[in-house]
């Protein structure tokens, strides 16, 4: 017997907000996991907090009228249970709670607000890495518009994570410093140097798009070669034309380049020339957490 159970994740992220309305279908207790629709709003609160360390009336206007809609989406929807996470920009903004006061006022959203370690894991909680055998660790790699999480894993644990204010917003606005770089690149070498096996895995719209663009074949890895195609591609045209040619959207187009900069030195400095990409992110993790939690508490309310 087929079952349908729903859940709902908001992620609230530096470069825009998403909604994910997924479905997890159970046949004979096994879980299969399916997007339902996914809903993206281009409002970049970065661009704010990390230039004013707080986020403007103007764009909080906007973020609370996108997760009022959000809201009326989830209400449609029915899920059994929905969270809203917010990253980097949110946590670093000094009006944090008082948008979040704003949010959960209008729309009835409480906004969970989380540090880097906690994307992480977030991340993680996908098991992209059961999808590619074969490897004694692997390297996720979460690429933002206000930071970049690193999280080694072997044996299915959580060998070691990091966190770092490198994000394609922060490039843009010339926030990044030397010191920044090489602190990403010691800690690269650092804990990468054990595994003799080791291989990446990027999330985000950035490596989702470069992914794309590469046309690579679904499962198969983006080499790094062909990233560094990618790049010049992408360098030969201006914003606007990255827009009207390529077809991408106006707030991908000028991150696009920090971002496919941000992969290639972590490769580097990882010494690997491949990445995964399976186009999972932080909602998709959201909604693995959601589904295990549901089924603890069902299988506690039927033990007598």
């Amino acid at each position: 017997m087929l079952i349908q159970l729903k859940f709902g994740a908001i992620d609230i992220g530096s470069n825009a907000v998403r909604l994910l309305l997924a479905s997890v279908f159970e046949n004979n207790g096994r879980p299969t996991f399916k997007k339902m629709s996914l809903t993206r709003m281009p409002i970049r609160l970065g661009a704010d907090t990390f230039s004013l360390k707080r986020i403007s009336k103007e764009r909080t206007d906007e973020l609370v009228k996108a997760m009022t809609g959000f809201r009326h989406l989830i209400d449609a929807y029915k899920p059994i249970a929905f969270r809203a996470c917010a990253t980097s920009a949110m946590r670093e903004a000094k009006n944090r709670s008082q948008v979040c006061k704003r949010i959960q006022k209008a729309s009835g959203i409480k906004v969970d607000i989380i540090d880097g370690a906690q994307e992480a894991l977030l991340i993680l909680e996908n098991k992209s890495a059961d999808q590619y055998l074969g490897y004694n660790a692997y390297l996720y790699v979460d690429v933002g518009g206000g930071s970049t999480e690193i999280t080694i894993s072997s044996q299915g644990q959580v060998a070691v994570s990091g966190s770092f204010k490198i994000g394609t917003i922060r490039i843009l606005q010339g926030q990044v410093t030397k010191t920044d770089w090489d602190a990403m690149k010691i800690w690269l070498q650092t804990h990468c140097a054990p595994y003799q096996s080791l291989a990446a895995i990027g999330s985000g719209g950035n490596i989702n798009k470069i992914f794309r663009l590469a046309e690579c074949m679904k499962n198969k890895p983006l080499s790094k070669s062909k990233m560094i195609k990618v790049r010049r591609l992408l360098k030969k045209y201006s914003y606007e034309e990255r827009i009207t040619k390529l077809n991408l959207r106006p707030d991908r187009a000028d991150v696009i380049i920090p971002g496919a900069d941000i992969y290639l030195k972590v490769v580097q400095w990882a010494g690997i020339k491949n990445i995964f990409v399976p186009v999972m992110g932080l909602a998709d993790g959201v909604v693995r957490i959601l589904y295990r939690d549901y089924k603890a508490q069902d299988a506690a309310a039927q033990t007598p």
